[in-house]
């Protein structure tokens, strides 16, 4: 299949996901509970997004011819790396899916991906429309199970030529060891965050609580990315606080399907339970709990928005990536310090900086030792856009022209010339 080939069918795919969105947005809140407001108004406009980006890179791809010191003609060829094998995690299944497989199909290779054990529907549904797109069988294939039994045969397949994997970690680790046990084969890994989110002395505050708490509370805290870790400029802390506070308490919780729902279940009742778990240690840490705290009613599993203040750094909900919506806001007094602090974590997968001052700005953005900064926004999930993490927040990048390298190999070809006119 010629690469301009590829390109008509993965674009006839997005028109087909296009055209599909409705049923595919109420597949992922039946999925993962997420609001489908929010699965129809921003995911699904970008999954269609992500496939346009990657169908128009699939012609594009090419290598390079190279100048050598002696009479020989050099050039390299980018060729696809061969069978993909990919492992997406539950909190965005449909956007990880775009992530994973855009690039591999556009580079060439084929994919066995694996979905969560609790989010199967959408990938299914996806695959479905990319056959009727005109993909070749066997080009793209989904299975579903679970991680320690499917995910593990399929990172030490000696016959899987590479691995890209989301999700904790912890289980990270896992996957890079059995890709490295089997055929060390190359591994691309988007793991977990305890994103700073820091807002300066000159922040307009009502601003700065709404943007918080959106990279907080955004699907239900489980995000990778998510702002965890709100660091306010102690000149306008208690300010900061009260105002956190009322909004979390006016966060609409409550059945996904319903219009102007914004926080629906977690995902699974382990989750639920962890989360309740981090929320009990924060209280005995002796953080303040200004709102939230508790679980809601008697059936599902809903928790309330949960706002500490008083954090301090050595707490274990100032530390862990909690995965739910707790909001844990601490004081500082100045740039240096709140670079420091910000740093002292095992993660670096992304930040948000709020502030006016440009200096300020620029002095954060290159001090903070992580893979994203949004400065003045958050979430902004362009499909141009590269995105991965520092340190323990895993190795590689996502989406844009950087994803494409973690899918072809790079072959060099050497000619003699004879009598060349020039070199």
């Amino acid at each position: 299949m010629t690469p301009y080939e590829r390109s008509r069918i993965i674009l006839r795919a997005a028109e087909l996901l296009e055209k599909h969105s409705d049923e595919l947005a109420a597949l992922e809140t039946w999925n993962n509970g997420k609001p489908y407001e929010q699965a129809a108004k921003s995911e699904l406009p970008l999954l269609v997004r992500l496939f346009h980006y990657y169908a128009g890179w699939a012609d594009k791809i090419h290598g390079l011819t190279v100048p050598a010191d002696g009479p020989h003609h050099v050039q390299t060829l980018h060729e696809p790396i061969g069978v993909a094998g990919q492992i997406i995690p539950w909190n965005f299944p449909l956007i990880m899916f775009a992530w994973k497989v855009g690039p591999a199909l556009a580079c060439g290779n084929t994919v066995v991906l694996k979905t969560a054990e609790q989010t199967p529907l959408t990938a299914l549904y996806a695959a479905k429309l990319f056959h009727e797109a005109g993909l070749p069988p066997g080009v793209l294939n989904i299975v579903s199970g679970f991680g320690p039994t499917a995910g593990a045969a399929l990172a030490g397949h000696m016959d899987v030529d590479k691995l890209a994997f989301t999700g904790s970690t912890n289980t990270g680790k896992i996957v890079l060891e059995l890709g490295a046990r089997s055929n060390l084969k190359p591994v691309t890994l988007e793991l977990g965050g305890k994103s700073p989110f820091i807002v300066c002395e000159d922040a307009d505050v009502d601003q700065a609580v709404e943007l918080a708490h959106f990279a907080l509370f955004f699907n239900q805290g489980q995000c990778c990315c998510a702002g965890s870790r709100t660091y306010v400029h102690e000149r306008v802390y208690d300010e900061f606080i009260e105002k956190a506070k009322a909004r979390a308490l006016k966060r609409i919780v409550g059945d996904p399907f319903k219009e102007g729902v914004e926080q629906g279940p977690q995902i699974d009742s382990e989750q639920f339970q962890k989360v309740l778990r981090y929320i009990k240690s924060g209280i005995e840490s002796n953080a303040k709990l200004e709102c939230g705290g508790e679980k809601i009613g008697s059936r599902g599993y809903y928790i309330q928005p949960t706002v500490f203040s008083n954090v301090q750094d050595d707490m274990l909900i100032a530390k862990d990536e909690i995965f739910g919506p707790v909001q844990s806001i601490l004081k500082y007094r100045d740039l240096e310090e709140v670079i420091r602090r910000a740093n002292s974590t095992r993660y670096g997968l992304a930040a948000g900086v709020f502030t006016k001052n440009i200096d300020t700005a620029n002095t954060l953005t290159r001090a903070l030792k992580v893979g994203t900064v949004w400065v003045n926004c958050f979430d902004v999930f362009d499909a141009a856009i590269p995105f991965g993490g520092y340190k323990m927040s895993g190795q590689g990048r996502e989406k844009g022209i950087y994803s494409l390298n973690n899918y072809l190999q790079v072959k060099a070809v050497i000619t003699p010339l004879k009598n060349p006119a020039w070199l």
